[in-house]
């Protein structure tokens, strides 16, 4: 298991927390997804086969910006 910290940018209100939340949880290999509209984080706990790009992805699929570092 590893935990993955991702930076976006877009999350304005919990409805946005539980999209983001929900897109990811369906991704295979994720066991734990939390988001926080107020810092602009998700925090996924993902198994080790799970690559951040996956997740990246999928929030931008879903209209979020992801910051890069």
């Amino acid at each position: 298991m590893k935990e993955i910290i991702i930076k976006i940018k877009g999350m304005m209100c919990g409805g946005c927390e539980n999209r983001v939340k929900n897109s990811i949880k369906d991704i295979e290999g994720v066991e734990k997804v939390t988001a926080d509209h107020t810092t602009g984080e998700v925090v996924v706990t993902v198994k080790d086969n799970v690559s951040q790009n996956i997740i990246e992805g999928v929030i931008e699929d879903i209209g979020y910006e992801v910051v890069k570092y």
